[in-house]
């Protein structure tokens, strides 16, 4: 692949060739409900295994297959987890399993790993799945006396397979594991939920309908919150958090105080699980039957079912799954005999391991706490992705300004700059509801800083932002306008306006801009408030932030193109596409949409590469297409080389390819920017614009004295950004050092250390650095605030 050589570091790097897995056998089952992305973990395992030299083995239909053995256990190869990773569900295969959960079943189940020498095994499933695998390890060496005694295997045999590792890796649409923040399966789940609240919004406004959503949930309400967040619902009903007694009356004013000031529907979501305080089922028909007789509102149920399982995995979930499979096979590789089996976790923006056992506790924990109705317990136990979910819903749900400011009437101004991104009105939105309740004057700006010195602001209402989450583009306008040329004119709006916070939603023309803004604070009072940025832009290229609002939406519209392209040539003779990305000089785009795709090469402007490299990636793709593999894929960054460009690179690997496979290209320009919101970015963009709001609350108290705002320190001109597992707040100024203002990039980007794992992917020979692979921790119970990673969906 493209830029394989690059600055030489210290030597304090850990590579995995020192982890060799020559002589050992892997073994890979997907268990229990299936969900999507499990086929991305599949492919993961399968192919770095292969790569770091281990024999890998398919155990079709979870334990089943196991204790069955012969066909059902398969040695994997490279090809054959080719053209799975757009694919939903798991093609090995998933069945539950009650003979496994015999001693019987469990034994037959050894005989059968221990005949084909495996003692490495990666369990993709729930916390059923997972606990079976742990009883497994417990009892193997116990099992494997068993089968010396029936003659079924010698001692040698039982001394060279005396330990079982087990790595999991946790596969739920529903997010009920404690321990990560996101579940393969869950994102992609949110996608089928969203994209039918879409639809229905669109026939429910059409006729002033109220709909009554269930979702997936029997014991965990994430699907239900987070879409309902995602969507703006008037109610939402989950397991964890049953609605205080008198509900009824509650919820019923609430959506006849909404159809009052000019709403024309009504989303109510109900978690399948969903209870009252008295642990009585709360029902989809039980909430229509009592919209109908009290409010007399046509009134509809929709029960989404089993099609929140199916479909395509979304790009998180590929990525996902892709991360997890590699950083699984390097902890069965770092295993040792007194290493407990683990489960590999996202928290944050990081893998993590942590002990199975000490997960699968406290996910029980949390289902023993709402049967002792500790409803409050159960929350804190979900983690912290799941309690800022719930803290910010509630937040929004409060339609009474509630002033505890003593009517000091603060005015914040909310504006969006650069270029559109799909998330900017769900931030708009909470943004706004949120500075309501806490008191605040809320004005928008509209077309950015150009529309500033213009003078187009005006107050919005909480009416005004109603519906906004699911809208892509930006209804509040922008513009790639800086201030720099208008500080005066801006200024006099700002005292016009009486405006004594910003907060700036854009990408890196908000940042720029702002940097501009707090230098000018020497010679304008005005500039002198408290003023926060978020980062929103499909590149993804603003310094301070780990993710940008609007870039999963656009990794979602390359990787939906690629898979339409890719099946474009089916039935075709072998053909490779050529696609170029958005990005400007950032290659975040082409990266891990590649990643999320499958790509066989990416070529970015962060990792040169010359014709040499281009002659090596051609060979390297004719090699593999010469095999069973049919289709062959190529992003390219747009301004990745001003003389490499689309054209030349598809000339090139026309010519190359004569013979063994044609080529086509395709640019994909703006359609990367446009759609509705993926539920990651409006959720991201709602809890991110509630925090920063907050945030200019608290340095409001702080900075006003004697009557006014005043406020010039450098830790009140800030950039809300995702870094790792933590949400931070940083100085723009301190920023700067950080930033490569020519090619509008930061000077150090975390997923380049994605790229290695992207070619080992696609077949290529690399050096994998994996000093920042996760570690062992242990699952803490009480999270510090500071590391309060809430952009975590």
């Amino acid at each position: 692949m493209a830029g394989a050589t690059g600055p030489k570091r210290q030597d304090t790097r850990k590579f995995f060739e020192n982890l060799s897995g020559a002589g050992k056998c892997i073994a890979v089952l997907t268990s229990g409900g299936d969900a999507q992305g499990m086929n991305g973990a599949v492919r993961a395992v399968v192919r770095m295994g292969i790569y770091v030299g281990a024999k890998v083995y398919f155990i079709h239909e979870g334990y089943q297959g196991m204790v069955d053995g012969g066909d059902y256990i398969k040695e994997a190869t490279w090809e054959s987890v080719s053209s799975v990773l757009q694919v939903g569900g798991t093609v090995i295969g998933s069945a539950r399993c009650k003979e496994f959960r015999s001693h019987e079943g469990r034994l037959k189940a050894a005989h059968n790993l221990v005949q084909r020498g495996i003692t490495y095994l990666c369990v993709i499933g729930g916390d059923g799945s997972l606990t079976g695998a742990n009883l497994f390890r417990e009892e193997w060496s116990g099992l494997l006396n068993e089968l010396i005694q029936q003659g079924l295997i010698d001692e040698e045999a039982a001394r060279s397979h005396s330990h079982l590792h087990i790595v999991g890796m946790v596969g739920s649409i529903d997010n009920d594991f404690c321990g990560t923040d996101m579940t393969i399966g869950t994102d992609s789940a949110l996608h089928r939920i969203i994209e039918v609240v879409d639809a229905i919004m669109t026939t429910a406004g059409s006729h002033q309908r109220t709909f009554v959503l269930e979702v997936m949930g029997r014991h965990c309400g994430y699907l239900a919150l987070v879409s309902a967040l995602a969507c703006g619902a008037d109610w939402v009903f989950i397991p964890e958090m049953p609605p205080e007694d008198g509900w009824e009356d509650n919820m019923c004013q609430k959506l006849s105080e909404s159809r009052s000031r000019g709403s024309r529907l009504n989303i109510i979501i109900v978690a399948e699980g969903a209870i009252d305080r008295q642990g009585q089922h709360i029902t989809s028909d039980l909430v229509k039957k009592l919209v109908v007789s009290c409010l007399g509102f046509d009134t509809r149920v929709t029960i989404l079912g089993h099609v929140q399982r199916g479909g395509t995995p979304s790009a998180f979930d590929r990525i996902l799954a892709s991360r997890m499979g590699v950083e699984a096979v390097l902890a069965l590789l770092e295993a040792s005999t007194d290493t407990p089996a683990c489960v590999v976790s996202l928290v944050g923006n990081q893998a993590v391991r942590l002990p199975l056992m000490e997960c699968v506790q406290m996910t029980q924990e949390v289902q023993k706490a709402m049967d002792e109705k500790k409803f409050d317990e159960a929350v804190r136990l979900r983690g912290r992705s799941f309690e800022n979910n719930l803290s910010t819903y509630r937040l929004l749900a409060s339609q009474t300004a509630r002033s505890e400011l003593q009517n000091s009437s603060f005015n914040v101004a909310v504006m969006n700059v650069g270029a559109p991104a799909a998330g900017m009105n769900a931030a708009v939105r909470s943004a706004v509801r949120v500075g309501i309740t806490e008191g605040h004057k809320m004005f928008a700006v509209n077309d950015g800083f150009e529309g500033f010195y213009k003078g187009q602001i005006k107050e919005i209402k909480w009416g005004d932002v109603g519906g906004w989450t699911g809208q892509g583009g930006s209804l509040l306008g922008t513009k790639r306008t800086l201030p720099a040329k208008h500080l005066d004119a801006i200024a006099e709006q700002m005292r016009i306006h009486n405006i004594t916070a910003l907060l700036v939603i854009g990408g890196f023309e908000a940042y720029v801009g702002l940097l501009e803004l707090s230098s000018a604070r020497d010679k304008y009072a005005e500039f002198c408030v408290p003023m926060v940025m978020i980062p929103a832009t499909v590149s993804n290229n603003i310094p301070g932030s780990d993710l940008s609002i609007g870039s999963d939406t656009a990794l979602n519209a390359i990787t939906d193109t690629c898979d339409r392209i890719k099946q474009s040539a089916s039935g075709t003779k072998r053909r490779v596409f050529i696609i170029e990305t958005m990005g400007g000089y950032c290659g975040y785009l082409a990266t891990v949409g590649g990643l999320a795709a499958g790509a066989d090469t990416v070529y970015i402007y962060e990792e040169p590469f010359d014709i040499r490299d281009l002659q090596a990636n051609v060979e390297h793709l004719t090699q593999k297409m010469k095999t069973s593999i049919q289709r062959g894929l190529v992003l390219r960054n747009e301004n990745c080389n001003e003389n490499f460009t689309t054209d030349f690179i598809y000339q090139l690997y026309s010519e190359e390819g004569r013979g063994v496979f044609d080529c086509r290209k395709n640019i994909l320009g703006h359609m990367q920017q446009g759609g509705a919101p993926s539920p990651f970015d409006r959720n991201f963009g709602t809890k991110v614009a509630a925090k920063a709001i907050q945030w200019i609350t608290r340095a409001l108290k702080e900075s006003y004295k004697e009557g006014k705002v005043f406020t010039n320190s450098e830790d009140t001109a800030c950039l809300l950004g995702m870094r790792r597992r933590a949400m931070v707040f940083q100085p723009v100024a301190q920023l700067r050092e950080e930033t490569d203002f020519v090619h509008r990039i930061p000077k150090e980007q975390w997923w380049l250390k994605l790229r290695p794992l992207m070619k080992i992917l696609a077949k290529y020979k690399t050096s994998y650095d994996v000093s920042d692979a996760g570690q062992l921790e242990h699952v803490t119970r009480v999270r510090p605030k500071e590391n309060d990673a809430s952009a975590a969906i």
